[in-house]
């Protein structure tokens, strides 16, 4: 198994994306530790995860989510080999859009949800393997839209903004941590089934958009557990010697025109 003996905590990790990896981590060999806000769902994912886990109910943009997280994951499981921050959304509800829409509001509300918590975590982690002189690694969630932007039915610039910022963020973090054997890298998705993506699913128009421009697979939104494998292999000592690099897997979006 890949991830035999590997103890990783996963913030985000009760629904959707968060929760299908956390799930193939366990089916690898690892032991967990999933964040997420809501309670109910931490107790839903907790029964999932075979025993071989634990779900704690925390905000991300709280600066003692991670820490606590990973504190239970060193008392419970002996240590703390991963984190994988998954944690993160749209702000379009609270006033994220095209630039000349955009409200103050909704560009904080936007930045604490997606690069804020995830700078909280990542700096817990790093912390955490510093003080155990173990080395480690992270893995950040990032956005096709990052880099790769579609104008017509995902203008959310805000958002589009902090996915970049991710991908600057990992790899200025991997350079500077890459002697102490801690790897930082991200995976970029495009469109995937997530509460998140609700918006879109309902609407047959973005569908039949989405169909052309994400071809592979018959043409189709991604399914969380299209992402499982890149998040095993990154969460492994398969990918001992791979660190500041971004994994895209968007179904061709980012090389696909999409027909509107």
């Amino acid at each position: 198994m890949w991830l035999e003996n590997k103890r990783i905590v996963v913030i985000g990790g009760t629904t959707g994306m968060g929760l299908s990896a956390a799930m193939a981590f366990v089916r690898e060999g690892a032991q967990v530790v999933v964040v997420g806000r809501n309670p109910e769902s931490c107790t839903a994912a907790e029964e999932q995860l075979d025993g071989n886990g634990l779900a704690m109910s925390g905000d991300a943009s709280d600066p003692q989510t991670a820490p606590q997280a990973i504190t239970l994951c060193q008392q419970i499981f002996g240590g703390f080999d991963g984190l994988y921050h998954v944690a993160g959304g749209s702000g379009r509800r609270f006033g994220d859009g095209p630039l000349h829409d955009i409200t103050l509001a909704g560009w904080d509300y936007t930045i604490n949800l997606n690069l804020t918590s995830l700078m909280l975590s990542n700096q817990a982690a790093v912390r955490a393997f510093r003080a155990q002189n173990s080395g480690g690694t992270i893995l950040n969630m990032g956005s096709v839209l990052g880099s790769r932007p579609s104008p017509i039915y995902f203008a959310t610039h805000a958002y589009a903004a902090m996915k970049s910022a991710v991908i600057g963020f990992t790899k200025s973090v991997a350079a500077y941590y890459a002697t102490e054997n801690i790897r930082v890298n991200v995976l970029a998705p495009a469109l995937v089934e997530t509460p998140m993506a609700k918006r879109a699913t309902e609407d047959d128009v973005i569908m039949a958009f989405t169909k052309t421009k994400q071809p592979l697979d018959g043409g189709r939104i991604g399914k969380p557990d299209d992402l499982d494998g890149a998040a095993v292999y990154f969460m492994s000592d398969q990918s001992r010697f791979t660190t500041g690099q971004v994994l895209t897997i968007d179904g061709g979006w980012s090389v696909s025109e999409g027909q509107v």
